[in-house]
């Protein structure tokens, strides 16, 4: 048996669940903050697409190319261009096709790492535990960077030394970031690129909150649009993760992509084509026509902005917060410790959080995420608004 399975820690859900076990609720229905999954209705263009009967028959009657087919990587090279100017994706050499970028984050570090002579992978702390766990069993150490008020919720690179980057195979980065949606600038990535060049190791940006962000105008800006930007055209050292989750509301359908460096593409659809990672047809069909139209997720944005708005103005007078500049997360500060007030929340209203101390580490005495909790306004404008009132008519009470 692989003995890093031992060093995994349990998932955050997981702890969630043995905190609130047992707990008495309220009468009033349960409404989860905790989760982000989405949960606005799939585009139905694409339900309509999906239910005829040639595209299941033909996507039934295949085995899946685990490169992908043709089109689907020339719709994924279409959006990149698109969306992340001067960025130029190679359809054939640059893109990838992955089941979410949940597996494939976790897949990657298995195929790229090298533990003996890179033993350590960054990341963001709090960060998405996918990374912990890809790193932990790629037979590497995690590394976790604070992401805290001070350094605007981001990582700071600037204090690694040259020695410890000689150690790095793998840096995790998450932007727009999860649980605070604090942006990585155009400038801060491209000092990141310099130093990945530099140590050469891996960028592997998490980019799935891309496209929800508050300023219609300003989109956050990707890794490969830096790399561009830069002048690495081949995005050296550079892997962006995207997927159609959170984008398009299809997180059933287990669709996304990798794209940057050739060398590291290829290597990964290597270790693809043993794993048994192709996407299906119909799937890949579908997963096309979605990254080729913006209208349904302009109209999924503009859904995000306006529950964002309404439960931050609700619960101003009594629970001030920030608004976040991108993703469906907000990360306030709690006037008690993260885990009781999860409980008190849950055992008063019926409404569920995600302590903020269960998505980071504990390192040298500190934990980012405590007295913080994740709120992921993904439920239905009625079922968000609803749990805003609940709060603040018990906000008193959770002090």
């Amino acid at each position: 048996m692989n003995p890093n399975l031992d060093r995994l820690e349990p998932y955050p859900f997981a702890r969630l669940s043995n905190l609130l076990e047992g707990t008495q609720t309220s009468q009033a229905p349960h409404i989860s903050l905790a989760m982000g999954e989405p949960r606005h209705p799939a585009p139905q263009f694409l339900i309509d697409r999906l239910s005829e009967k040639d595209l299941l028959t033909e996507g039934l009657a295949t085995y899946p190319p685990t490169k992908g087919l043709p089109a689907l990587r020339t719709a994924i090279a279409t959006f990149i261009n698109r969306r992340f100017k001067p960025a130029l994706a190679d359809p054939e050499q640059q893109i990838l096709p992955v089941n979410g970028t949940r597996e494939a984050l976790f897949a990657v570090a298995q195929a790229l790492s090298n533990g003996k002579n890179r033993p350590l992978t960054m990341m963001p702390n709090p960060f998405y535990q996918i990374y912990e766990g890809a790193a932990l069993l790629a037979g590497t150490q995690p590394l976790y960077l604070p992401c805290s008020p001070e350094t605007g919720f981001k990582p700071d690179f600037t204090q690694i030394t040259p020695e410890t980057w000689s150690k790095v195979g793998l840096v995790y980065i998450c932007n727009p970031g999860n649980p605070h949606g604090a942006l990585m600038t155009l400038e801060e990535q491209q000092a990141l690129i310099a130093l990945a060049l530099e140590h050469q190791f891996v960028i592997v940006a998490d980019e799935c909150y891309s496209e929800i962000y508050r300023d219609e105008g300003d989109p956050p800006v990707g890794l490969l649009q830096a790399a561009a930007a830069l002048g690495n055209h081949d995005f050296k050292q550079c892997l962006a993760f995207n997927s159609l989750s959170k984008r398009s509301n299809l997180p059933g359908l287990r669709s996304g992509y990798v794209a940057g460096d050739a060398r590291l593409i290829a290597r990964f659809l290597e270790y693809r084509t043993y794993h048994g990672s192709a996407m299906p047809v119909h799937s890949q069909k579908i997963s096309a026509l979605a990254w080729l139209d913006e209208t349904h997720v302009e109209q999924n944005r503009a859904q995000y902005r306006a529950k964002i708005k309404a439960f931050t103005e609700t619960l101003a007078p009594v629970w001030p917060m920030s608004t976040p500049a991108a993703s469906f997360y907000l990360w306030p500060e709690t006037p008690i410790d993260d885990e009781s007030f999860t409980r008190k929340l849950f055992s008063l209203e019926n409404v569920s959080v995600l302590p903020g101390s269960y998505l980071s580490r504990t390192v040298e005495g500190e934990n980012p995420g405590a007295n913080r909790i994740r709120i992921a306004l993904v439920a239905e404008p009625s079922a968000c608004q609803e749990a805003a009132e609940r709060i603040k008519s018990s906000f008193k009470d959770l002090s």
